[in-house]
């Protein structure tokens, strides 16, 4: 129960993190946030009940540096939806293809790395989409942060949709 998620939420409703339930109750009976958005289930003390937080709201802005999401194999992967980007299929093993092969000056980035199953890696080789004549499904782009929640660490709360955007 107390090992659940709860969006936190900066003073401006921006969204700022996600903590456990445990966390997000220190936060409230320490007086540095208030809960917006409840859960049914309730808290029990010897001598008091508590709300069990879903979404909380801190009192004091705190600014945020812009995240970043690391680029590693697995967030690619994810950002993919374990799809191979050239034939759409969820074929195992995945790998990762450079867009632009690295000896044609291909960098390892957000927008120069998909998905791809083994198939269709070997099949490009060490040339370009359009040399090897294939087709991405879509562009790779870098994720922001709250695709990042969304997507990647998923909703364990439908409550938490108005605050990222998806309403």
């Amino acid at each position: 129960m107390l090992n659940g998620y709860v969006l936190v939420l900066n003073q401006n409703y921006e969204p700022f993190s996600i903590c456990t339930t445990k966390r997000a109750i220190v936060l409230v009976f320490l007086g540095k946030a208030e809960i917006v958005e409840r859960d049914a289930l309730e808290i029990h003390t010897v001598s008091k009940t508590y709300p069990m937080p879903s979404v909380v709201r801190l009192f004091m802005y705190i600014a945020i540096p812009r995240k970043k999401i690391l680029l590693t194999r697995k967030n690619i992967i994810k950002r993919d939806g374990y799809r191979c980007q050239y034939c759409g299929q969820k074929r195992q093993p995945l790998t990762l293809d450079h867009v632009i092969p690295k000896n044609q000056g291909g960098a390892d980035s957000w927008e120069n790395l998909v998905c791809a199953c083994a198939r269709c890696n070997n099949r490009k080789g060490q040339q370009t989409p359009e040399e090897a004549g294939m087709v991405l499904l879509r562009r790779p782009r870098r994720p922001n942060y709250l695709t990042f929640i969304r997507c990647f660490i998923g909703i364990s709360d439908q409550r938490w949709c108005r605050y990222l955007f998806m309403e």
